[in-house]
């Protein structure tokens, strides 16, 4: 067989690498995949459609030895230990100049190190953040590549060729210096985990406190869909409430259990935001809220202790769901506002050039939190692309003011029906605390010189002061009698 004869390899042939080299394959490139399941392999080959040069081995350097050089490689394993058991199988075949990709969701953190670990041996590793789920990766995914720029010259071609497009643009672009691509990949994952938490508070009290069916529920959120809020999450909700339980015949959604799970890039969002001192309380909420949710068994125990249930419901429906839709917007915006801050500030402070602009046109296609939002938030970052925080923005401040009244009014009904709107409030209370000229935290700082001598900053004057706050035990400053011999 001609070694020059493949354009792509693929290390690993689970749902997302087999989808994505088969997309290769049909935008004309000639593609190789290994995975040491040889009927993966099998498979993945006999899938491909006519007229597509394909080919699947269960031997790694097998694929290696087939691909043209520099040789064009992707990982689709998953995180931690796993790719670095994948590198270390192909240092001893890799030569000079070699490209290898991580397209997995790795810790930005651990491809920094994988990065600096493969320059010192003269082979180009990239991390690529992929969004779009399986189907995404077989018709035109949102991609974030980051890191080596001679890398990502040379993929760009076949990347550009089988990511989404949007009024016929790649929803690919260079996500920036060192660990960039995960880095956006993870922060998007973040907003991801805000938005759902939002769209889940939505569904329970429309299911709880205004008592629609679930034909009523995806007729409302497919209405949501077609209008100013369109989006990927959104359309799959409405789609939700069809599906029928083969077995009961319920609602699908009905008979799954109210426990989430997460695979840990959400949590990583969280970290990170606090390491750089940046805000994103919708986002951190959402995470907390998924692990309320798995402790099932207490929760049962405190709803009987607690009474948690209420007969209450709200009156008037169609005012209250519009009111709703609103109030999703709202806080929709202020999820991604808090996303896009910490991009902008991870970005100076781990000098990765992240392009702002850029990263908002490819996630306008093929990622899971694509949104006709994001074309409003394009013509922000395009015209300011070192802006700090969204809410700076005059047109965004436009649109959260039309919207903040029915958040209010939203969040005060929630709370009278003992309905937890966690991501709501937050959202709410992040726009309340980043709008007021002055916040409770002087006392906070007079607490914490009291107990701990931290010191203040003043109003009045610059520099650092400390207070004595504590009076002097009694008779400190007298002097001590004479000692008789």
């Amino acid at each position: 067989m001609n070694s020059s004869l493949y354009d792509f390899g693929m290390i690993g042939l689970g749902t997302m690498g087999c989808n994505l080299l088969l997309n290769m394959a049909d935008n004309h490139f000639a593609v190789i995949g290994f995975d040491i399941n040889r009927s993966k392999a099998e498979e993945f080959e006999a899938s491909a459609n006519p007229d597509t040069v394909v080919k699947g081995v269960f031997e790694l350097s097998s694929m290696v030895q087939q691909l043209k050089k520099p040789r064009k490689m992707m990982m689709l394993v998953p995180a931690g230990k796993p790719v670095d058991d994948v590198i270390n199988n192909l240092l001893p075949l890799l030569e000079k100049d070699d490209i290898v990709i991580d397209g997995g969701n790795s810790h930005f953190t651990d491809t920094l190190k994988r990065i600096q670990f493969l320059q010192e041996k003269g082979i180009h590793f990239m991390g690529i953040g992929i969004s779009g789920g399986e189907m995404g990766a077989r018709i035109g995914p949102s991609i974030m590549p980051g890191g080596d720029q001679p890398g990502w010259n040379q993929v760009k071609p076949i990347l550009e060729a089988v990511s989404a497009k949007v009024n016929g643009e790649p929803c690919v672009a260079y996500m920036g210096k060192w660990a960039a691509g995960h880095y956006v990949k993870m922060v998007h994952n973040g907003i991801e985990y805000g938005i759902m938490q939002l769209i889940s508070e939505v569904y329970d009290i429309l299911k709880r406190g205004v008592g629609l069916t679930n034909e009523e529920l995806h007729d409302t959120f497919k209405n949501w869909n077609e209008g100013d809020m369109q989006s990927f999450l959104l359309e799959i909700t409405a789609d939700i409430f069809t599906h029928k339980d083969a077995e009961t015949g319920k609602g699908m959604v009905d008979i799954i259990l109210d426990k989430a799970g997460s695979k840990g890039t959400g949590k990583w969002t969280s970290q990170n935001a606090m390491d750089l001192a940046t805000p994103i309380p919708t986002i951190d909420m959402a995470v907390a809220m998924r692990d309320i949710s798995v402790y099932k068994d207490e929760r049962m125990t405190a709803a009987e202790l607690y009474g948690r249930n209420s007969s209450q419901m709200i009156r008037d429906k169609e005012k209250f769901v519009s009111q709703l839709h609103d109030a999703l917007y709202f806080a929709t915006i202020i999820c991604y506002a808090q996303g896009f801050a910490l991009l902008h500030k991870g970005s100076g402070d781990l000098d990765m050039n992240i392009p702002l602009p850029d990263v908002v046109r490819i996630w306008r296609g093929g990622c899971i939190i694509r949104s006709a939002l994001l074309d409003n938030f394009y013509s922000v970052y395009k015209k300011d692309p070192e802006l700090s925080n969204m809410l700076l923005n005059k047109k965004i401040a436009r649109l959260l003011k039309s919207k903040e009244k029915k958040l209010r009014m939203v969040i005060k009904q929630a709370t009278a029906l003992r309905i937890p709107m966690a991501g709501f409030t937050s959202a709410l209370a992040y726009f309340d605390a980043y709008c007021s000229k002055q916040l409770p935290t002087n006392l906070i700082q007079a607490q914490r010189d009291f107990f701990g001598a931290h010191m203040y900053q003043r109003i009045d004057k610059e520099g650092m002061f400390h207070n004595e706050w504590q009076p002097l035990p009694e008779h400190a400053n007298e002097e001590e009698p004479e000692q008789k011999p």
